[in-house]
């Protein structure tokens, strides 16, 4: 057993947030370099923390001893969402997890394809209308949060437009004050985002409380219906898988995949991931690895524990950096390449070494609706339409925080396919 490398600095003076929250990207290459390591430590939110940028490490602390690192309860998450399988610790959240798992597997997926093939047509299908340039991240977040909201609050865009329109504003409102400083601070003319969040968050909350009362269809009627624990429980949950989390994450990952597969010379590669399942799967997952659209999650040791050998006490915080754990060249050789072919070669069936939405016992519970949704998006794009960057100069570099993309949004030229090529390419 060895030390955690790194210094975890005094209380205040020796806290090194900010500067990780700046750029936790260049953050964790510094100190990998620095140390020779890829479990170093620092001191994260005023708390001595252990980073995990290994494959081993993040397994470990997810996988095999996700029992002795807890969710931190007084994460701001559970603040804003209250006790949810996201949120909660021990069995408490395993519970919940057997009760919700239901919904997003099974026949309960099945019944959302229709819908989820409907949404990526009406909402890709005049992407090269205008002749001019898409910012694609717009795009992608406009059909995250009308897939979002139709599937789990049965508020369809076309069918219930100012409803529609009234509840993305409210999820927007509650993820910026979100994400914003957290003093709940109003005076007249002027409130704090934090303020702001919690009034939109009790809106919303309303119209989610309306709807388990009154619907007794698809995910809301379901979700009703389940042994939760209390009758906010449902509530709460609807309050989590709507929020505006989700369509930007889903727009991230969209986002990555044209830009990786933009342009001419990328030609080949677009109509292998058309006429391939297996090929496009790995492209997804691909995108995923090199560009996560959640920088990690973090931790708190209930005990003494190890992570990759090194010694982390009770009380320490333990964070796994997935844009770090996915570029480990012990596992992804070539690291830094976008190579679908390694998911069939080298790395075949090491999908579990991927932790963009979690991994073990406390992943993600929409992973599966997630791939299809992905899957049914991508598809779409690749049958219809070629793309490229333009104007083809754009500075691409990402911001990691607080979801993925780049900084500056990209604008994308998407030219229709001839609709004869597009029918035969579709006999995989």
């Amino acid at each position: 057993m060895s030390k955690l490398p790194g210094n975890a600095g005094v209380s205040l003076l020796g806290d090194k947030s900010l500067e990780f929250y700046r750029d936790p990207v260049s953050f964790c290459w510094q100190r990998i370099e620095k140390h020779r390591s890829r479990v170093f430590q620092c001191r994260l939110l005023n708390r001595p923390t252990a980073f995990i940028c290994s494959v081993q490490g993040m397994r470990e602390l997810l996988c095999e001893k996700s029992s002795l690192f807890l969710k931190d309860p007084t994460d701001l998450m559970t603040n804003m969402y209250g006790d949810t399988v996201v949120t909660t610790n021990g069995e408490e959240a395993c519970l919940l997890r057997l009760s919700l798992t239901s919904l997003f597997t099974g026949s309960c997926l099945d019944s959302s394809r229709d819908y989820i093939t409907s949404v990526c047509e009406r909402c890709l299908k005049d992407l090269s209308l205008s002749g001019q340039p898409e910012c694609v991240y717009t795009v992608f977040k406009r059909l995250g949060t009308e897939l979002v909201l139709g599937l789990f609050l049965n508020v369809r865009a076309e069918e219930q437009p100012e409803l529609f329109q009234e509840i993305s504003q409210l999820c927007t409102q509650h993820w910026h004050g979100l994400i914003s400083a957290p003093v709940n601070v109003k005076v007249p003319l002027w409130s704090s985002g934090f303020s702001t969040a919690l009034e939109a968050r009790d809106k919303l909350m309303e119209i989610i409380k309306d709807k388990l009362e009154n619907d007794t269809q698809g995910f809301v009627g379901s979700l009703g219906s389940l042994p939760l624990p209390d009758s906010s429980c449902a509530s709460q949950h609807l309050l989590l898988f709507i929020s505006a989390l989700i369509p930007k994450a889903l727009a991230s990952l969209l986002t990555s995949f044209t830009l990786a597969l933009s342009g001419n010379e990328q030609e080949e590669t677009r109509r292998r991931a058309l006429t391939d399942a297996g090929y496009l799967q790995g492209v997804l997952l691909e995108v995923q690895r090199l560009w996560p659209p959640f920088i990690g999650g973090r931790r708190i040791a209930d005990q003494d524990s190890t992570l990759a050998g090194f010694h982390v006490p009770k009380g320490h915080g333990a964070i796994y950096i997935s844009h770090s754990v996915h570029r480990d060249p012990e596992v992804f050789q070539q690291p830094d390449n976008f190579l679908p072919e390694r998911w069939s070669g080298r790395n075949a069936g090491q999908e579990h070494f991927l932790c963009s939405f979690g991994s073990g016992p406390r992943g993600c519970i929409g992973v599966k609706l997630t791939d299809f949704f992905l899957k049914e998006a991508c598809m779409y794009l690749l049958k219809h339409y070629d793309w490229c960057l333009e104007p083809q100069s754009q500075d691409l570099e990402y911001k990691w925080l607080p979801v993925s993309r780049p900084a500056n949004p990209p604008t994308i030229s998407f030219t229709q396919l001839d609709p004869t090529r597009s029918d035969r390419s579709n006999t995989r």
